[in-house]
């Protein structure tokens, strides 16, 4: 089979022929006589195209091209044609537009040239993500906030000295570590990462600064730590907050001079690396407090490099979650996108674990979504109980809340913000004001929405 067609046209016998000739041609059709078939069907499977009248019983079809167009390309008909409504419809998202009486051998061609549109702007795109998969290694967006990172990147990876790169956790510190390597004099060398937190002094010892045979009862040959594993490359410490005080005397001599000593060993070595450093903590707090050594931090801290979290920087929120979406159909050939809510959605988060919970949460989401090319608010699933919205919004639950009440809560602060203005509101969803007028009437708002509008 060719892909499942949905076939939406209330004219029983034109439906029949139009399903009947695509079988034919070895598509799999699906009919739909009303809006409410050709939903329910929609919400078990995405066709590869839809056919739709304009004038159906329940629903205006050219209202319904902004959703359905996110879905699959649109082909509509309709008995009544200008010139005019032709334009709108293509504005609106449709693929083509025909006019009845039609001619199975004209809807035969205008099929075949609209998915082979589809087929190639799929290719098209897959391409650019084949690109765009290769920048996993690189900061994503270009908020003020980001650019003033990258401008502080590119000051210091020329100068050999060392970087303490702060911020809270997952916010990408190690990319940050990585872009001031792949900038430097040392980006032909080796990049490597030591996660301080998950290692214990001894183990630590070993491994940063390796060991002699027979440093200790398990040591039964020589081994290099990582300071000559990186040999004149770069050292990332990640999370040295988390280190011991005799560890911390150990790479302040590293720092100062330049040396080192393997573990049981009796003559020093040579330390060609650079040494980057992060941490989620305050350092120069914990130095004055006597928790950290203050001698290691002003040597750490010779260049200060602030990541500002995800929240402060919401422009970067989208550009993010669609390269992780985009590497996930890269490598599986699909096509997933989100649909304009779920964006909203995405925005409206505050992030508290940051890109590292945007990832897990855009990865859960391709799962949840199945077969769908559209990620919808319903796939996403948010771990805080507060929802912070641009423009002052707040939202603030006592409980985990529901999608629906998320929904509810913002409808009523949109609703009291802009005096019940139903085209305002639209407009920054993103939607259509009927979507606006069912979402009211769904959540039971519409009272509210008519007493906003008094009051203007």
């Amino acid at each position: 089979m060719k892909g499942n067609i949905l076939v939406i046209e209330d004219d029983r016998v034109l439906n029949g022929l139009i399903v009947e000739h695509l079988r034919g041609l070895g598509y799999e059709p699906t009919p739909a006589l009303s809006w409410a078939q050709a939903r329910d069907h929609l919400h078990r499977r995405e066709p590869k195209l839809i056919i739709m009248d304009v004038r159906l019983p329940d629903a205006n079809g050219v209202e319904l091209l902004n959703e359905l167009s996110l879905v699959s390309p649109v082909i509509l008909l309709t008995a009544f044609g200008s010139v005019r409504d032709a334009v709108e419809a293509m504005k609106a998202g449709a693929s083509e537009y025909l006019l009845k009486p039609i001619t199975l051998d004209e809807l035969e061609l205008v099929v075949e040239r609209v998915l082979s549109a589809a087929d190639l702007e799929s290719d098209h795109r897959f391409c650019k993500q084949l690109l765009q998969s290769q920048a996993d290694r690189f900061m994503i967006g270009s908020s003020p906030a980001l650019n003033e990172v990258q401008q502080l990147i590119e000051a210091v990876a020329p100068n050999d000295i060392s970087v303490l790169i702060q911020g809270e956790s997952g916010v990408g510190k190690e990319l940050v570590a990585q872009a001031i390597h792949d900038c430097s004099a040392r980006s032909g060398r080796n990049f490597v990462a030591v996660d301080c937190c998950t290692l214990q002094e001894k183990l630590f010892e070993s491994e940063v600064f390796g060991h002699e045979r027979g440093a200790f009862t398990d040591a039964k040959r020589q081994k290099k730590g990582l300071i000559e594993g990186a040999e004149g490359g770069t050292l990332f410490l990640d999370e040295i907050g988390e280190i011991e005080p005799a560890i911390q005397a150990k790479l302040l001599r590293v720092l100062e001079t330049g040396k080192f000593r393997r573990l049981g060993g009796t003559r020093d070595l040579d330390a060609n690396v650079r040494i980057v450093a992060a941490t989620n903590r305050d350092l120069e707090r914990m130095s004055r407090d006597g928790g950290f050594r203050s001698d290691l931090y002003y040597r750490l801290a010779a260049f200060v490099i602030d990541v500002p979290p995800l929240r402060q920087r919401r422009e970067d929120i989208l550009p993010l979650a669609k390269h992780f979406v985009e590497n996930h159909n890269f490598s599986k050939r699909i096509d997933k996108r989100f649909s304009t809510t779920a964006q909203h959605m995405l925005t409206a988060y505050d992030w508290p674990g940051n890109i590292r919970e945007l990832k897990n949460i855009v990865e859960r989401a391709i799962i949840l979504s199945g077969d769908s090319p559209v990620i919808r608010p319903e796939h996403l699933s948010f771990s805080s109980s507060q929802l912070s919205m641009e423009a002052g919004f707040s939202l603030n639950f006592d409980v985990e809340p529901t999608l629906q009440e998320i929904e509810r809560r913002y409808l009523e602060q949109l609703l009291e913000r802009y005096s019940g203005h139903r085209s305002r509101i639209a407009r920054i969803l993103g939607i259509s004001e009927r979507s606006v007028y069912r979402m009211l009437e769904k959540h039971g708002l519409r009272d509210r929405q008519e007493i906003a509008a008094d009051r203007r």
